[in-house]
């Protein structure tokens, strides 16, 4: 008989359009925009934790979709006027809320949970090798929120049957997911405009910046406790048949809301931790990448060992002895620590992103020797100097005729400028004498290790101006 009424509410209610929409509607934001998610090491489809944070990442904008969609189908007694008639039948009214609140949650699971087999399957055909099961409670903590989201406005609307009852609870989300959500304003990790413990009470996440971060063990004991809390209060107020029912219904979620904020951390950084498991190192040699990047250190080793051994040939005994996948947390724009002994790689980069063969080495070779503070990612823009400067020493180590961009030239006045000074030095350097050039590379990749390097001051005759 339940199963039987279950599937009456999943084919003649509005709970399966819950779902379809939050399946839809996400596979559209992925797909119809070429957007930060499809790119670089914290894709949505590169590992499974920064799938799973994507993920959760739309739920800024399921959240407000789903208490309304709760709401209106909370309405669906009070609008046919057989509340009272249901009341007289000898069902209990939890026996009788339970099944438009497991079509619901039925329904939205489902939906969630396709999401995540699309990008499952992704992250599973593409270059990672690395699998953990660390992004399962990051999206189990997302179908919980919007469940508890549907089934809370459900009970409002049932305590307050009113039209206007949906689109208020609607905007009071919509308010709150904004002044909750973190959007990472200042440091390595996601902050946000309101305390850090108010922030985490919604489920939404920020975007990922770094692959090797995941949400700590008390963000998540938090969040499931409030988000049950939530819950609770919205089955018991779609069950209340008394004014006093309803009065005991905020309880769990007073409850909830009390026990989460001693338990969620108070600052940002402690929202986050390091993946230990993915952040492991694995070693060719002097060649290192994390175990989450184990699939790039096929190609990376021998071209590491190569780009060891010319930058040895150029700088001697200062020459760095290792190649090592860079995994240091910083805020954007902020300058990478570096130093002499390691070639520091980062996928993101641009002068890694699809480097291969030959064009991996001059990668390699080009950050020993004028090593870039500031990253050129997909999310950050070093100066076209640095580019520059990589370009005139890896052309000069590799014994290039001619100078030889890393990157393709910019169009504009600035670039046309920055690659005229580049052309201009080039042709100071391949005018000095032997040692005088070795001179000057030695200066320059000093200069870039300090971050003083620029091109308008690169030396001259071999010594510095």
């Amino acid at each position: 008989m339940s199963m039987r009424v279950l599937r009456t509410e999943l084919k003649r209610s509005a709970a399966p359009w819950a779902g379809a929409v939050v399946l839809a509607g996400s596979l559209a934001i992925f797909y119809l925009f070429d957007g930060i998610w499809w790119r670089g090491t914290a894709g949505w489809t590169a590992q499974w934790t920064t799938m799973a944070m994507w993920t959760r990442y739309l739920l800024a904008f399921w959240l407000p979709f789903v208490v309304g969609i709760g709401a209106v189908y909370g309405l669906r007694e009070p609008r046919s006027r057989m509340a009272e008639l249901l009341a007289t039948t000898p069902l209990p009214a939890w026996r009788r809320a339970a099944m438009p609140t497991g079509a619901i949650a039925l329904a939205l699971a489902a939906g969630f949970g396709l999401l995540l087999l699309v990008g499952g399957v992704q992250v599973a055909l593409g270059p990672t090798t690395y699998t953990a099961l660390g992004w399962l409670p990051i999206s189990l903590v997302a179908v919980l929120g919007l469940v508890a989201a549907a089934v809370f406005g459900m009970g409002v609307a049932r305590a307050l049957p009113s039209v206007l009852t949906p689109p208020a609870l609607v905007v009071v989300f919509l308010v709150m997911t904004g002044l909750l959500l973190r959007v990472g304003i200042e440091g390595e990790v996601p902050s946000a405009r309101v305390s850090n413990r108010l922030a985490l009470l919604s489920p939404a996440a920020a975007e990922p910046r770094q692959m090797l971060l995941t949400l700590a063990g008390s963000v998540h004991l938090g969040q499931t406790i409030w988000l049950l809390g939530l819950l609770a209060t919205g089955f018991a107020l779609l069950a209340a048949a008394t004014r006093r029912a309803r009065l005991l219904a905020v309880t769990p979620v007073l409850a909830g809301a009390a026990l989460a904020l001693l338990i969620l951390p108070a600052a940002a950084r402690d929202t986050y931790v390091v993946d230990k498991a993915a952040a492991t190192l694995v070693c060719d040699g002097p060649v290192c990448v994390t175990q989450a990047s184990r699939s790039h250190l096929a190609e990376l080793a021998p071209r590491g060992k190569e780009a060891l051994s010319v930058l040895h040939d150029v700088l001697g005994d200062k020459a760095p002895t290792s190649v090592r996948e860079d995994t240091t947390l910083r805020a954007l724009g902020d300058p990478r620590p570096l130093s002499g002994d390691v070639v520091l790689v980062d996928f993101d980069e641009q002068l890694f992103t699809g480097a291969t063969g030959k064009d991996l080495t001059r990668a390699l070779v080009a950050q020993g020797l004028a090593p870039s503070c500031h990253g050129r990612t997909t999310r950050e823009g070093g100066g076209q100097d640095d580019v520059a400067l990589q370009s005139i020493a890896v052309s000069w180590a590799l014994g290039d005729p001619a100078l030889r961009p890393m990157e393709e030239k910019g169009t504009d006045q600035y670039s046309r400028k920055t690659w005229a000074d580049a052309d201009t030095a080039w042709q100071k350097l391949k005018g000095l004498a032997p040692a005088e050039q070795r001179a000057w590379i030695a200066e320059l990749r000093t200069a870039s290790l300090s971050c003083t390097a620029r091109l308008g001051g690169v030396p001259a005759g071999g010594a510095s101006r």
